[in-house]
Order: structure tokens, then C-alpha cells, then sequence
């Protein structure tokens, strides 16, 4: 799944589409079925999944645990997934990039969905600021925090999908989790063990609930990507602004 055809899919609310099937249909359903929520929190993280490697450094470990302690565990699992679906897909495309940088976008670049730092801006802007926040105050250097700011604010919009790999490759990822992966970019058999050690955990339905509640209560930040459509599918109460408004309402004759 490339960032053109999750951005393609979203605005035409793919995902919303498929709101009341069984999360068991999805890919790997023996595989999603072997871990609980609860015993996600207590088993150890794997070292290499896939054949890719989790990052292992000391930044990584405090994202990883900061990510595992704000989010639910299908938005943990998928949070992960986003980075080995991304870091595959760049092997195929021969791309090369900076592992902890991608890890780091990947694992925090949902933060803006969780209830400790959802806010008033668009979700994806409202998690890249937190995990700005967060690297600030962990001393992360200056211009590798711009990229994971931009892969964070970047993943649900096409301009993404024309900068450097760090940010090109979070889209990737999460688009490949969200919409299905593209197997000419990704292997089934990889896919299916992906599954197994982090499975999706009815992620559908949880998402769209989840980024639904978040329309809920911070209207103003889902007015563009696809937490409008999720809005006006899912939140009677929503009613967005049209651009037109804004033009024929602007201060001027003509």
C-alpha cells in the first residue's frame, strides 16, 4: 500500500466502508487470535520481526514505553507495525534511511489520538508537537526531531509521500496497516508473522471509534484528511466548515 492509495482510500472512506465487518476476515486472523490485551503489556518485546530489526537504543526504549503507556494495545500494535511494514517496504524500494529516526516517527505518530495529548489541532500536528515535546526534553538532536516531526504531521497526506524516506516511509507503513498492504511491495508470509507477534486486536472498529471520539471533542482539528470523513460518518453533531464558506465569506467584494 503506497501513500497515494492510502490518501485515495481515505478520502473516499475505505476504511469507514468496511465499519461493521468482522475484524477476522483481515489477513493473519490464527495468528491476530494468540496474544490478549493483557498479556501484550507483560510479554517481552521481540529484538527482529520479519527480519527486521527493533531499535534498541535509549531513545527508542523511552518512546517505546511512553507509546505502550498512552496508547491501547491495538494502537500500540499498530504503532509497531507502522514501522515494520514501512522498514520492509523500503527494503523492496532499495531505499535507505535512518533507523531510529523512522522507529521513533513510526512508534509516537499516533500520540495525538490518545486522551493524554489529543488536543485542538489535527491529530497527526497535535502527536508530532508531543513527540517534539518529548524528544526536547530527552535531548534528541535538533534536525533528526524536524524529521520525525514531519514524518508525524506528514503521514496522512500525500506530500509525504515526495520527501526523504524517514517521512515517506511513516505513511507507508500505517497505510499498508490500515487500508492492506500491496504484496508487490510486501511479502505474505512476513505479513502473517507480523500479525502473530503483534496482532491487530479488532483494530477497525477501534480506530474508528477511537478517532471518532477524538472529532467528538475537538471538532475544529478535523477538518481536513480523513478524520472528516470519520466525523461525518460517525458523529451526528459534527458539521465542518466548507472551504466555499470561507471564500464567499471573506471581507472583500470580489
Amino acid at each position: 500500500m503506497n501513500r497515494r492509495e492510502f490518501i485515495a482510500g481515505a478520502a473516499s472512506f475505505a476504511i469507514g466502508a468496511k465499519l461493521q465487518q468482522d475484524d477476522s476476515t483481515t489477513l493473519g486472523t490464527k495468528a491476530e487470535q494468540k496474544s490478549s490485551p493483557e498479556q501484550l503489556e507483560t510479554q517481552s518485546f521481540p529484538s527482529a520481526v520479519a527480519g527486521v530489526r527493533l531499535v534498541d537504543s535509549t531513545i527508542a526504549r523511552t518512546a517505546t514505553q511512553l507509546s505502550r503507556e498512552v496508547s491501547p494495545p491495538y494502537l500500540f500494535n499498530h504503532a509497531v507495525r507502522t514501522f515494520l511494514f514501512g522498514s520492509l517496504i523500503a527494503q523492496r524500494l532499495r531505499q535507505k534511511f535512518d533507523k531510529e529516526v523512522l522507529y521513533l516517527a513510526c512508534i509516537l505518530h499516533d500520540l495525538g489520538l490518545t486522551e493524554r495529548f489529543e488536543g485542538e489541532l489535527p491529530f497527526e500536528i497535535q502527536g508530532a508537537e508531543a513527540a517534539k515535546a518529548f524528544l526536547e526534553k530527552n535531548a534528541y538532536a535538533k534536525d533528526k526531531i524536524g524529521v520525525v516531526w514531519d514524518g508525524i504531521a506528514m503521514h496522512a497526506s500525500l506530500i509525504g509521500h515526495y520527501k526523504q524516506p524517514e517521512i515517506r516511509l511513516v505513511g507507508e507503513g500505517a497505510g499498508a496497516d490500515v487500508i492492506g498492504p500491496d504484496y508487490s511491495q510486501l511479502d505474505k508470509a512476513d505479513v502473517d508473522e507480523i500479525l502473530g507477534v503483534f496482532p491487530r486486536l479488532e483494530f477497525k472498529n477501534s480506530f474508528l471509534k477511537t478517532c471518532a471520539g477524538v472529532v467528538r471533542r475537538h471538532p475544529g482539528g478535523a477538518t481536513r484528511s480523513f478524520m472528516r470523513d470519520i466525523g461525518e460518518r460517525n458523529v451526528p453533531e459534527f458539521h465542518p466548515q466548507n472551504f466555499c464558506d470561507l471564500v464567499a465569506n471573506a471581507p472583500f467584494s470580489q
